[in-house]
């Protein structure tokens, strides 16, 4: 699919001609045969459409002649119903700069920061300069990372409520999905994090010496910086929760299994003296008493109290 946007001002509008777009978004799905026909449209390498198509790729960034080429990875919320995958999965959002046009390739038809800008709900957003659209896409990626940070953190807060009130596994689950999530994110946000740095080195788009476009890139970095040890901090506060938590089944049980044993070693005695008098013996001590029945059950009961105060005061205090 693929969809034409111009530039009017700080406006952006439909178009429906690519002789009058500034920026073309191509987005999944997209046939084998468009994706050569994009690319040799656009006078780019095939890779660049395909590579920003792959859910496997690393952020990175080329220079193919007259092409900028840019990826960086983005979350996702995973469109998948099956309980072991993350809540957040991370895709990337290829970025292409040729011929005075911005190219931008997603897997998705509809994604957040594409959408907000289609939607002109971007602040101070000045989509005339090709360097500057680059990073407000790059600052509305971040900005994203950041919010869905916090919904994971909150659902995680959430669960944790629920768990100290219950132990079902429906919970374990959800917290094994924000962990795989933030595993994502944790990836993702050390890639973004190194092609920024690398881009800010060279001057791959030409900003340096213009005050508020490297004052602007400087603060991406810095935000994609806190997303990425806010995403380190929840991972560890997560892995620390279900190791309390496993660690507190592991003494719930170990307690439970006590207390068996105890009721385990009470009952076998009396059932040991009964079993002596449920033998086809003969001589048995007060086996022709009226009173044998009941002086059984004296003597287990008294023996069962005498083991009861005996492991009792043997068994530590918890």
């Amino acid at each position: 699919m693929i969809k034409y946007y111009a530039f009017e001002g700080r406006q952006v509008i439909s178009v429906e001609e690519l002789e009058q777009s500034d920026w073309v978004h191509l987005c999944a799905p997209i046939e084998e045969a468009d994706k050569e026909l994009y690319a040799k449209a656009f006078g780019i390498p095939l890779d660049f459409i395909t590579d920003s198509l792959d859910i496997d790729e690393r952020s990175r960034y080329e220079i193919e002649e007259d092409a900028k080429f840019m990826l960086i990875n983005t979350p996702m919320i995973n469109q998948s119903h099956k309980e072991n995958e993350a809540i957040y999965l991370t895709v990337p959002i290829g970025i292409i700069m040729v011929g005075g046009k911005i190219i931008t390739v997603s897997s998705s038809e509809e994604h957040p920061i594409i959408e907000k800008i289609v939607n002109n709900k971007v602040k101070n957003f000045n989509p005339k300069d090709q360097s500057l659209f680059v990073l407000h896409l790059f600052e509305q990626n971040t900005f994203w990372f950041l919010e869905c940070l916090k919904k994971l953190n909150l659902k995680r807060n959430l669960i944790e409520q629920e768990l100290y009130n219950s132990s079902r596994n429906e919970e374990l689950r959800q917290l094994l999905k924000i962990e795989k999530s933030l595993v994502y994110f944790v990836n993702s946000l050390s890639a973004n994090d190194l092609l920024m740095l690398k881009m800010k080195r060279i001057d791959f788009l030409k900003v340096r010496d213009k005050d508020p476009h490297e004052d602007l890139f400087e603060d991406i970095i810095i935000d994609n910086g806190q997303a990425l040890e806010m995403s380190n901090v929840y991972t560890n506060i997560l892995s620390g929760t279900m190791e309390a938590y496993a660690s507190i089944v592991s003494n719930n049980l170990n307690s439970f299994i006590h207390r068996l044993t105890i009721i385990t070693i009470i009952l076998m005695v009396p059932t040991l003296v009964a079993s002596f008098y449920g033998m086809n013996l003969t001589h048995l001590p007060f086996q022709d008493s009226p009173f044998a029945f009941y002086g059984l059950i004296i003597t287990s009961v008294i023996l069962g109290i005498i083991l009861i105060v005996f492991l009792g005061r043997k068994t530590p205090d918890k």
